[in-house]
């Protein structure tokens, strides 16, 4: 079982940057990743992407990828024409204004669009080859991490579970005992009303037509089958979350269905504490990818 939670940074330097990888995720219904790179660095977001699907199935994943280079990439090339053409322009104002073409400084034409050029390259493979290697460490620490919360969520999510299956054995063990007291309630009105003429079919008959209203027999089984089920998936599905979630409604479904046919306050208390339980398993379950 995974957790839908997790961190990790690592970084790594060399002769031609410093380069660090932070990821973190938090809830989400399904896989929401978001990759942040350094625009001349854009063209690695697919192979970044493919390697975290790999290995996430859910959650809103973040991944921050920061640059500091220590070589220049940049070359810078002039347009002389096009210094020559803003000089002169420049000139006439001068002119105009009464001034002389020594007050018009250098740094005012290069300034102009246009007259110096600035070319950034970037080996984006170069760039891959020191990035690839210090992203997998992060990728497998953020993988261990969610591994690592996932095993806490797991030992919790068995306790309430445990709990829950108390819950329906005590369910399971009260229906014989449901089925008798209706038996004895409508023997008891009988002998009120008919005293020694009691028609023993009769209060068969009424005692089933109770059950029907009031028995819990089929919710019981239906209860029982589900909370296996849910075992089952935390045992044996790498990512159970989805699953568990839906099994979760349907345990809560028969749960409410005991409440309202519950004619004692023993079972009553105990639907409290099974309400409970499952409440705080789904809540659970929402972290477990």
């Amino acid at each position: 079982m995974t957790s839908m939670t997790g961190y990790a940074y690592k970084e790594i330097s060399n002769e031609q940057a410093n380069i660090s990888v932070e990821i973190k995720s938090v809830n989400s219904r399904y896989l929401d990743l978001s990759i942040n790179l350094p625009p001349y660095l854009s063209q690695l977001e697919n192979r970044l992407r493919a390697l975290v699907s790999e290995k996430v199935q859910r959650g809103k994943v973040d991944v921050f990828i920061r640059v500091k280079n220590f070589i220049s990439n940049e070359t810078v090339t002039a347009d002389v024409e096009a210094a020559k053409s803003f000089y002169a322009a420049l000139q006439k104002v001068a002119h105009a204004l009464g001034k002389s073409d020594d007050e018009i400084p250098l740094s005012l034409v290069t300034a102009q669009n246009g007259v110096l050029i600035v070319n950034q390259e970037y080996d984006v493979e170069k760039y891959w080859a020191s990035l690839e290697p210090v992203f997998i460490e992060a990728l497998d620490t953020f993988i261990a991490d969610r591994k690592r919360e996932g095993e806490n969520l797991y030992k919790d999510l068995l306790e309430k579970l445990e709990k829950l299956e108390k819950c329906a054995a005590f369910f399971k063990e009260w229906q014989p005992k449901m089925e008798g007291y209706f038996k004895d309630l409508i023997t008891k009105k009988f002998n009120e009303l008919l005293g020694s003429e009691i028609d023993d079919q009769r209060v068969m008959t009424e005692t089933a037509a109770m059950l029907v209203k009031y028995t819990i027999n089929e919710e019981i089984v239906r209860l029982l089958s589900h909370l296996s089920a849910l075992r089952n998936e935390m045992a044996n599905n790498p990512f159970p979350g989805k699953k568990m979630d839906f099994i979760c409604q349907e345990i809560n479904r028969e749960i409410n269905t005991i409440g309202s046919k519950n004619q004692f306050a023993e079972v009553g208390a105990m639907v409290v504490t099974a309400k409970d339980s499952i409440e705080n398993i789904r809540e659970q379950s929402r972290n477990v990818e």
